[in-house]
């Protein structure tokens, strides 16, 4: 027997959570698919290694679906500092200390309570699950996965792995970077792999629950900090936090294959003194970072979202944010489509989203490959430039609070000069 939905979402992660419970608020039959069980939440076990940070304008988006209490009521630590700065050591440096060319971005300097906060990915895509699930207008299927996509002219149906048979006008590929979607629908991608990891620590440390998260950069890649939750009276006086170390694959190798005792000794050693002095390391992971953009948005009835259309340079922690920039648009979309009595499939729609969010999307890329490849070298004149940058950036505050705002969410325009800047840059209407 087969089932009949407006829209059938593939992958219940966080963006494709997201998708569903809007499109079920905007009275769309909704299929939501994901070959993993229920998340489920422990408030006593320790956090998830996967951690994002959650923009001004991504907590927008979700109390407007109802899951921004949900995550509150399970954990969510605001910041209302972040900081960048150039570790780097070269004699060219000596012109320039750190406390001039130190970056610092302040909620009140920007005229907001918080920049956003630090929440476990589990948390977040908990909160949508949930927000689905109490959503007559979905149907939630986990624990299957799609096995093949057929399109025809008027709909397009999903067997299941389990042989159920799903129809709808359109598919929602947020299966991630990996998409089975986007390969079923015959849609490439183009991809430049970095020659850095990211590896991610999970760590404890004594103090109160610190208010800011930093970056500083190194040419080997940047470290930063992400306070996380008060550890509980198991552990009086600590709190958890999250670590990031960018190096070479092999350096990477070499650390993960330390105990933990000496781990932390080089953690100590090599992260900038304003990391706290640490008590515990809980678990740890590397991954390869790339960048990577699907060469169309749509084809006939599949359309992507998320990381399945785009992955970006995790510098600045915005890829959730894109992604949720990505729903909340096409959801505008399809609500509009809808009133408009037109197919959910139709190209003048889809196009309209792919129009407003590659560029969008592009901007962002070309600026974390910009850091990339601007704080990723010794060499002299560059060294002097980016501090002359950061420099810049301090003795500017206007243009620099400008620019933060729209990073944040707080403001939904960028600002235009940085439009104009990004559109120039070599290699920008090529991703």
């Amino acid at each position: 027997m087969t089932q009949a939905f407006d829209v059938v979402v593939v992958g219940a992660g966080m963006v494709g959570a997201a998708l569903a419970t809007g499109l079920g608020h905007e009275g769309l039959r909704v299929a939501m698919v994901d070959r993993a069980p229920v998340p489920g939440f422990d408030p006593e076990a320790a956090p998830d290694i996967r951690v994002s940070a959650l923009s001004v304008g991504s907590e927008r988006y979700l109390r407007t679906l109802g899951a921004w209490q949900h995550i509150l009521e399970m954990r969510a630590t605001p910041y209302q500092r972040l900081a960048v700065w150039d570790e780097t050591r070269h004699p060219l440096g000596n012109l320039m200390p750190r406390t001039l060319t130190e970056v610092e971005f302040d909620a009140t300097a920007l005229g907001t309570s918080h920049l956003g906060h630090i929440v476990e990915n589990s948390v977040t895509q908990q909160a949508l699950w949930k927000t689905a699930e109490a959503d007559p207008m979905v149907t939630v299927i986990a624990g299957h996965e799609v096995s093949t996509l057929e399109q025809t002219g008027q709909a397009v149906i999903v067997t299941l792995d389990s042989g159920k048979d799903l129809e709808a006008k359109l598919v929602i590929g947020a299966d991630g970077a990996q998409s089975r979607i986007r390969d079923m629908a015959g849609i490439g991608v183009t991809r430049n792999q970095y020659g850095q990891q990211a590896m991610v620590i999970s760590v404890r440390y004594q103090g109160p629950v610190e208010n800011i998260t930093w970056q500083g950069f190194h040419p080997t890649g940047p470290r930063a900090f992400l306070p996380l939750h008060s550890a509980g009276s198991d552990y009086p006086g600590e709190s958890w936090g999250s670590l990031v170390w960018y190096d070479a694959p092999e350096e990477l190798s070499r650390l993960k294959a330390l105990t933990n005792e000496q781990l932390m000794a080089e953690i100590q050693k090599a992260f900038p003194s304003d990391l706290p002095l640490l008590t515990h390391i809980d678990v740890l992971a590397s991954f390869p970072i790339a960048r990577q953009h699907a060469k169309h948005y749509f084809a006939n009835r599949v359309v992507l979202a998320g990381d399945s259309a785009h992955t970006i340079n995790p510098l600045a922690g915005q890829g959730v944010n894109l992604g949720f920039q990505d729903a909340q648009y096409l959801q505008t979309i399809l609500k509009e489509a809808k009133r408009a009595g037109d197919d959910l499939a139709d190209p003048k729609w889809l196009d309209k989203y792919e129009q407003q969010r590659r560029p969008a999307n592009r901007r962002m890329m070309l600026t974390m490959d910009l850091f990339y490849h601007l704080f990723s070298n010794r060499i002299p004149p560059v060294h002097l430039l980016r501090n002359l940058g950061l420099g810049a950036a301090r003795a500017l505050p206007f243009a620099r609070n400008r620019v933060a705002r729209y990073a944040m969410g707080i403001d939904e325009e960028m600002p235009a000069i940085v439009r104009q800047l990004t559109a120039r840059l070599p290699g920008f209407n090529q991703l």
